[in-house]
């Protein structure tokens, strides 16, 4: 048998090319999963780490996902229990619709509702108006956010997410960064995650029923804490997801899914994460023992753990370094003077920096006055020669 050890050769560079090309943690999603969606990432809440990207920082079309912005701007405006005077203008605009009628008075908090569960467009409208006092001012306040998040590849030109402008565009990157943000404010996680909610109809018998959009909430997965859904024709699908299982908080994010799949895709990409990850304390909090230098030894620590999602076998891959401020000579005899932050821990995990942490210096217990102390304290402040410097 004959070997054609130049094929051989040509598949074995590819292969170290495409492991070299492409991160690991993606090599090993694709052989569990199947993610047809051109673009998509899934990431850890608490710490930010991503555990899988596909096309992640590649500006697309997000459609209602936009609203997500829209919603926790208007949240954080303040002004949720006042009412909103809905405009004509807000009532006419295309596409989902919540069927808000012109001159009507409806809660703020109730238009919010009806922009993450039903998609309105028309809330999504009402909202900016209201919160940024016209459609232009809101989308002021949209961008200034987004650079205030580090979203560096996005740009909102609307408020809710039609394809009316062509320089409206996020990244799925950047999304999961909004979400990650979003999902910190009460309000938002607990609007996100309402399957049903009820709003009285001003001119009707009955009060208005918005039943959420997305059916990982409504119970395709037992799992889902929230997210918001997305489609217009240029953009096709687009979802945003999170979930929550044995204390780990996910967020998923899909864009131009060509298909209904996305769905399945959001379930199979947590169902991973929770299967391979967990929690683990790479540092603990207290005294650093390997500090040595002797102004600061057995007085560095640190005030709290830095906990970290890993697989069982990435745990010797962090690395821990300790940068220290150089101590003055004066401090081994004033400690006083030596400062409350004395450095910063700086947490390497695959060779790049995720995390800084800062070090503290405990101070001992200030140290109680003797009879002859007070004594001089008291004659120097008659005659004038005690300072306080």
């Amino acid at each position: 048998m004959r070997f054609d050890y130049k094929k051989i050769l040509a598949i074995i560079i590819l292969t170290l090319f495409c492991t070299w090309i492409i991160p690991p943690n993606n090599i090993a999603f694709a052989h569990q999963i199947s993610v047809n969606s051109y673009s998509a990432i899934i990431i850890d809440q608490k710490t930010g780490r991503v555990f899988y990207e596909k096309n992640a920082h590649e500006p697309r079309r997000i459609a209602s996902i936009t609203k997500i912005m829209t919603a926790i701007l208007a949240i954080e405006s303040g002004k949720m229990d006042e009412t909103v005077t809905v405009s004509n203008n807000a009532t006419r605009v295309e596409g989902s619709s919540v069927y808000l009628k012109p001159g009507e008075k409806i809660k703020l908090r109730d238009l919010v509702y009806g922009l993450m569960l039903r998609s309105g467009n028309d809330a999504a409208y009402a909202i900016a108006e209201y919160v940024g006092g016209s459609v232009e001012g809101f989308v002021f306040l949209m961008n200034e956010k987004a650079k205030q998040l580090g979203m560096k590849n996005t740009h909102f030109a609307n408020p809710h997410g039609l394809d009316d402008h062509e320089d409206h565009f996020s990244s799925a990157y950047d999304m999961a960064i909004l979400t990650k943000y979003a999902m910190e404010n009460e309000q938002f996680r607990e609007i996100s995650s309402t399957k049903v909610y009820r709003t009285p109809d001003p001119k009707g018998n009955w009060d208005r029923i918005w039943r959420n959009k997305n059916k990982l909430v409504t119970g395709l997965y037992k799992y889902s804490t929230g997210g918001k859904t997305g489609y217009t024709k240029r953009a096709k699908r687009t979802l945003v997801s999170t979930a929550s299982k044995d204390g780990m908080d996910l967020i998923a994010v899909t864009l131009n899914t060509p298909s209904s799949t996305d769905w399945d895709e959001h379930i199979q990409m947590f169902e991973y994460v929770f299967d391979h990850y967990q929690y683990e304390s790479i540092i603990k909090n207290g005294k650093i023992k390997k500090i040595e230098d002797k102004v600061y030894k057995n007085h560095a620590y640190l005030d709290r753990d830095f906990i970290y999602p890993i697989k069982k076998n990435e745990k010797e891959q962090f690395e821990i370094n300790y940068r220290l401020i150089k101590p003055k000579k004066e401090w081994r005899k004033k400690e006083d003077e030596i400062p409350e932050i004395i450095g910063k821990t700086e947490i390497y995990f695959k060779d790049q920096l995720i995390h800084t942490m800062p070090i503290y210096y405990k101070h001992g217990k200030k140290k109680h006055n003797s009879f002859f102390d007070y004594f001089s304290i008291i004659f120097g402040s008659v005659i004038g020669v005690h300072s306080n410097d």
